[in-house]
């Protein structure tokens, strides 16, 4: 595996566990993780793992601002990815 593979698989394992991990606070009323935090991992390009923790936790599933910025993160982090493998030849 490259390291462009190794940053996102790492970065999608990390988004999904905070996305969890919010769930089972936002039950407990503890301190929770904001919504911008989320948002900027998905962003940085852990989208998928955000959305596939959207669909299995059902967590931010009912928050506008979610349903469309996630999978706008996730052609965000598409493009830079084409971007960087086209560019990077």
């Amino acid at each position: 595996m490259n390291s462009i593979s190794i940053y996102f698989l790492g970065v999608n394992i990390f988004t999904f566990t905070i996305y969890c991990l919010d769930k089972i606070l936002s039950k407990t009323k503890a301190m929770r993780i904001s919504e911008n935090t989320l948002l900027l991992f998905c962003f940085i390009g852990g989208g998928v793992g955000g959305f596939l923790a959207m669909q299995i936790v059902r967590h931010k599933t009912k928050h506008k601002k979610f349903l469309i910025l996630v999978p706008v993160s996730i052609a965000f982090n598409l493009a830079l990815l084409y971007a960087f493998l086209y560019f990077a030849k």
